[in-house]
């Protein structure tokens, strides 16, 4: 095997570029729904034989998210056996099958755009499998790229592979905006207790195929990773745990340079064979703190916008709401660039307390526009992506940089799988209860009571989770991972 005395940069970048593909998968995934949604409603309101509520759209809405928490369940068990590689193969698959069994839900099987219970299901078992690619590159990209990455520039790498994440949602909202373009929306309200669709000659494309367009559209991306993913190498750790050292330097030579290489080697093997501890061996303490970051991550309610975004600017009274959706796309790329570029210089701790702070003030200024009445409409959008915005720099990308520090090296395995499960959890909750939530209607105020209480909601959890980092949230800016074990250790000996 004929080693490389000189690294390349080049090869490097080009590795992560397909690895952070998969993260840009992971935000088109997520993020398709919230131009599809209105469409899929409406399609499947038409069904004879069952009545599609607000809480089966909520459900149907969500329930990619079933399939992530499968694919984040797995994601451990596949890394080890199959390896980063093979893995990120099968999440690729998984994109493309789901894209186009989402299109077309009656393939072999059903009538051909007759709504049915039967379809419904078949539909859901379409984004579930998209679900599990997601669940699957959540976990195994960030691990690929943080495997094959130099130490020095390792933490950057990875913090684009969240970068992708948002900028996949992006493409996503502008994909939406492209395929429906002069066609409507369809204006769904609820008359007499029962959803009606206002303007169902307008909307009849967006209604029968406008939404199929949409999922479709992952298909080419997801096309595209499956067979990059063909032409990287798998991770020196993986080939060493495989017993397989040659391949491992082949690739470290080509990274790094063969005598950087061989060091490199040298700790791997060190630490391929590093003995595991029980979960709590330091503490319950450090466990719960990684739960509650992933489970305040999506408490917050950032993905309710996420997914639900046209329909709320719609409800705000905004022209074209998928215009505000790709404005609201673009500041979160902003703002998660502001967010790798000072997460070293201004720690992780001022950035979570000042972004919970941010979606507070937020989240309640869509509460107060749905209070008092006279308020202009660019208030509540204003007021949107101002919240959005907070995130992206805070909780969006901090909370991944402190699950991968926070733990200890011997139990980092199985506290993070726990982690990343809640996240998912508490995703599929937030998601499936936005929408009967939002269209809570009490009173005099209708559903404006709906999207007061909504938000309000979201704005007081923003607050506990910025009291929650400041009381218990250790700093882990300039840390290693050996003082982070350190760390638990005497906070174990002092409780």
């Amino acid at each position: 095997m004929n080693y490389t005395e000189q690294g390349s940069k080049t090869y490097l970048f080009s590795i992560v570029l397909v690895a952070v593909i998969g993260g840009l998968l992971f935000g088109y995934d997520t993020a398709v729904i919230s131009g599809a949604e209105k469409g899929l409603q409406a399609f499947f309101m038409g069904a004879s034989d069952f009545a599609y509520t607000d809480t089966l759209h909520g459900i149907t809405s969500s329930s990619a998210l079933i399939g992530c928490i499968l694919g984040s369940a797995l994601s451990g068990f596949l890394a080890s056996n199959l390896g980063r590689k093979k893995s990120l193969f099968v999440a690729g698959i998984l994109f493309f099958l789901s894209a186009l069994g989402s299109y077309y839900p009656e393939f072999l099987f059903f009538e051909s755009g007759h709504p049915s219970y039967s379809l419904l299901v078949a539909f859901n078992l379409y984004r579930v499998l998209g679900g599990v690619g997601v669940g699957l590159a959540s976990a195994i990209c960030p691990m690929y790229i943080a495997e094959i990455a130099p130490s020095n520039i390792r933490g950057t790498l990875v913090s684009w592979n969240q970068f992708a994440i948002i900028f996949g949602q992006l493409v996503v909202y502008f994909v939406n905006f492209l395929i429906l373009g002069d066609h409507a929306n369809p204006v769904v309200k609820a008359v007499e207790g029962m959803n009606q669709i206002l303007n169902p000659e307008a909307a009849a494309w967006t209604i029968e195929t406008g939404w199929r367009l949409m999922f479709v559209s992952e298909a080419v991306p997801a096309g595209l990773f499956a067979l990059l993913v063909l032409l990287v190498p798998e991770t020196p750790r993986y080939l060493v745990m495989s017993g397989n050292d040659d391949r491992a330097l082949f690739v470290l030579s080509r990274i790094n340079g063969l005598a950087k290489a061989r060091h490199i080697l040298a700790d791997i093997k060190a630490t391929a064979t590093e003995k595991t501890e029980r979960l709590f061996t330091y503490g319950w303490m450090v466990i719960f703190i990684g739960i509650m970051l992933s489970v305040f991550q999506q408490a917050v309610g950032i993905n309710a916008v996420l997914y639900f975004a046209p329909r709320i600017f719609e409800s705000m009274g905004m022209g074209n709401p998928m215009v505000q959706t790709v404005i609201m796309g673009i500041i979160n790329i902003l703002f998660t660039l502001l967010a790798v570029f000072t997460v070293e210089k201004w720690g992780r701790k001022p950035l979570l307390v000042s972004g919970s702070i941010g979606m507070a003030a937020g989240a309640f200024g869509v509460a107060l526009c749905n209070v008092v009445t006279g308020l202009p409409p660019m208030l509540s959008v204003i007021s949107i992506m101002v919240y959005s915005a907070s995130f992206m720099f805070s909780w969006g990308p901090i909370c991944w940089v402190l699950i991968a520090e926070i733990f200890p090296n011997t139990i980092r395995g199985a506290a993070v799988a726990i982690a990343v499960a809640f996240q998912w959890i508490f995703n599929f909750i937030v998601s499936s209860t936005f929408v009967p939530m939002f269209n809570m209607s009490v009173g005099d105020m209708g559903e404006k009571f709906g999207h007061m209480f909504a938000y309000a909601l979201y704005g007081f959890i923003c607050i506990a989770a910025a009291l929650f980092v400041w009381k218990l949230v250790p700093e882990t800016k300039g840390k290693t991972l050996e003082d982070m074990t350190k760390l638990w250790k005497n906070r174990k000996r002092n409780a």
